[in-house]
């Protein structure tokens, strides 16, 4: 019976009911008689009524066989909203909004806004079985209005739809997707296989990129495509495994070809489900990339050579700066010993050994930042970024330059900087970069000039530091040049000695660090030049406060006992420079040796107060005999002070770390090596305090 028929019946079934309004709207819609009967207890049509506000009131054998509820389990409980899919319900209402322009809610108002206005109301939905199951149906909803019009309830007449969709599942599985793997594809091997892997389909691709044709292949297993030793491994079955359980599986490997040849390959495995999330099979996409794959092993190739060629060039340069410091120890260090000489060298002979002084550290500058340029360009400079109180850097830096500013009459001016204001940075590179700028605020200055620092927070978690100078200022042209390589600014209208370097370093390193540097400049008023470290949250220190050594003052008078300082070196020059600066110690004397193994047993026989090691001794280096003496009972509370002209930021980090008391570097500045040496004296006495 059709729609419209039983629209027909409904309404001689809603006349009854307006004739006795007392009787109930469910004993309305059940007296009509023995068609309405038969049509109610059908089983291949579910049948359900409603009143008018959506409640079920009939359910007939139809519906209980087709969705697993009695009638007694929905009548006067449930809506039809209760039993279908509730995003379908909503996504309807969203449509009929659209289509009618008006706001429909999920629910009744959506279920019957058709049907009240007489318009015809047959849609696709999905019921949900008691058992949870899903039930695709095709409904159609006609309104039930008794003899006046007026809407008494709705009737829903629904079909079983679910041979229909398998059909149209099964037609779209076995067209729908295979017409994706378009044959004409060639340049991409698109495969169907079935849950076991095997293959179902072969496209033109496949056939060029792997050599099978289809009828040969088709039934065949995916591991044919994959070498013995993956095969062997259980790589084909995994993979497969691994599509199923994540949907997508992507890789690149080695693929076997029909005549055995192998090529790279880029495989995509997609585990493909039905509606019910039931697993049907896989789609394999396969790429060949041998050829990327040879571009890729070449340009690796190339790389490793320049790498290679790289760290040979970083190792010469290691290698020269070692040699060039050798010799320059023996020149500054005599040199030195010249000027505080007794007694004092001639005015004449003192303006000359000054020379040689200032171009020697000049020199050693110059080696500096040539080396910390090619270890930049290398990629092999270590820095370690780290908290640092911005202070505590700035009084170092102010300590280093501001002798050498006043000797030539200028005046700095530095702020004064919160003791809670922290910078995460290297502090070696970041006190390198600061004496830099400080450096040339007063070499590039007038006569009676000023060098005036500033600081200020100039963005969040950033703090700028500004250094003014009065000099001759720059233009447009020469700021262009500034930071290039070998580029000296004004080197015809400045006596500064300078190579053109620093500036270069002091950029990259402050990059490395995470800042920003730059400059501005007017000619005849001066330049500004400013860079930006990241801040940093104070550290967290341990309990307690470090320990602090103080230095001892220089021990004199013949009645004290003589200390004895132990000189491992095998440089004639460098051992007799520190014979000699030695012997201006009345309290101490020297003993030497010039390998490993002597300096071990002249440390067990004369029991020295301090150790002097060189690294690159023949034979044994200074760091396995520094190791071997640290190792011993007798000797181990030695303190011993490296002595080195390996004076990169990562040979004197790895010196410490292997035991060094302290770390010092060629050419030696004689201040710094006795005010070191007084500190490892003070701790050999510590040591022997402890000891006694």
């Amino acid at each position: 019976m059709t729609a419209t028929n039983l629209d027909s019946v409904i309404r001689e079934m809603a006349g009854g009911a307006q004739a006795t309004p007392v009787v109930s709207r469910q004993a309305a819609l059940l007296n009509a008689g023995a068609l309405q009967n038969a049509i109610f207890m059908s089983s291949h049509v579910a049948i359900i009524a409603t009143d008018e506000k959506g409640i079920i009131q009939l359910f007939n054998a139809g519906a209980e066989r087709m969705l697993g509820y009695t009638a007694a389990e929905v009548v006067n409980k449930l809506t039809p909203s209760h039993i279908s899919d509730p995003q379908e319900a909503l996504a309807r209402s969203v449509l009929m909004s659209r289509e009618f322009a008006a706001a429909i809610a999920p629910g009744l108002e959506a279920l019957s806004y058709k049907a009240a206005r007489a318009i015809e109301d047959v849609y696709e939905l999905t019921y949900i079985h008691q058992d949870g199951t899903r039930l695709p149906a095709t409904v159609s909803v006609t309104a039930l209005r008794d003899a006046g019009e007026k809407i008494i309830g709705y009737l829903l007449i629904s079909t079983d739809n679910s041979a229909h969709k398998k059909i149209a599942e099964q037609l779209r599985w076995s067209e729908g997707s295979f017409h994706l793997m378009v044959d004409s594809v060639t340049d991409y091997a698109i495969v169907m296989l079935d849950t076991g892997g095997h293959v179902l389909s072969w496209n033109s691709g496949a056939e060029r990129i792997k050599g099978y044709g289809a009828a040969e292949i088709v039934g065949q297993h995916c591991s044919r495509f994959y070498p013995q030793r993956d095969v062997e491994r259980g790589a084909p079955q995994r993979d497969l495994e691994v599509a199923a359980a994540d949907g997508r599986f992507e890789q690149e490997g080695w693929r076997v070809r029909r005549d055995g040849s192998t090529f790279w390959a880029n495989v995509v495995s997609t585990a493909i489900r039905d509606d019910h999330g039931r697993q049907r099979g896989f789609a394999q996409v396969t790429r060949d990339l041998t050829q990327r794959r040879q571009v890729e092993m070449e340009i690796a190739k190339t790389k490793a050579v320049a790498e290679k060629a790289s760290m040979a060039n970083a190792e010469f340069l290691s290698g020269m700066s070692y040699q060039l410091r050798t010799s320059l120890n023996a020149i500054l260090g005599f040199a030195q010993l010249i000027e505080s000489d007794l007694p004092p060298p001639t005015p004449a002979q003192k303006e000359s050994v000054s020379k040689i002084v200032q171009a020697g550290w000049y020199l050693m500058e110059l080696i500096n930042e040539i080396l910390d340029l090619a270890m930049i360009e290398s990629g092999r400079l270590s820095w370690s970024l780290e908290p640092m109180a911005l202070a505590d850097v700035m009084l170092e830096c102010k300590a280093a330059v501001e002798p050498r500013a006043q000797k030539s009459g200028i005046r700095m001016a530095f702020p004064k900087i919160d003791g809670a204001c922290f910078i995460k940075a290297d502090r070696t590179r970041t006190k390198q970069v600061l004496v830099s700028l400080l450096s040339n605020a007063v070499k590039y200055n007038r006569a009676g000039g000023s060098v005036v620092v500033e600081c200020r927070i100039s963005a969040p978690q950033r703090i700028r530091v500004s250094v003014t100078d009065t000099g001759a200022g720059m233009t447009a042209e020469q700021l262009d040049q500034l930071f290039r390589p070998f580029s000296r600014i004004g080197q015809d209208t400045s006596a500064a000695a300078g190579a053109g370097i620093g500036l270069v370093v002091t950029k990259r390193l402050v990059e490395l660090m995470g800042g920003a540097i730059g400059v501005r400049s007017q000619v005849g008023k001066g330049s500004v030049f400013w860079i930006e470290l990241v801040t940093a949250e104070a550290p967290q220190l341990p309990g307690g406060d470090a320990e602090l050594i103080r230095l001892a003052e220089p021990k004199a008078g013949g009645a004290t006992a003589l200390r004895t300082v132990l000189y491992v070196e095998d440089n004639p020059a460098n051992l007799q420079l520190v014979e000699q600066i030695i012997a201006r110690r009345p309290d101490m004397h020297l003993v030497s040796a010039r390998t490993g193994p002597q300096g071990i047993a002249l440390a067990h026989s004369a029991r020295p107060d301090v150790i002097l090691m060189d690294i690159n001794l023949p034979g044994m280096s200074g760091i396995k005999a520094m190791q071997i003496l640290r190792a011993e009972s007798v000797t181990a509370h030695i303190p011993v002070v490296a002595l080195s002209a390996n004076a990169l930021p990562r040979d004197i980090k790895r010196g410490l770390e292997a035991g060094f008391f302290r770390y010092l570097t060629k050419p030696i500045k004689v201040a710094d090596f006795m005010a070191t040496l007084d500190v490892a004296l003070t701790h050999a006495d510590q040591e022997a305090s402890r000891r006694a």
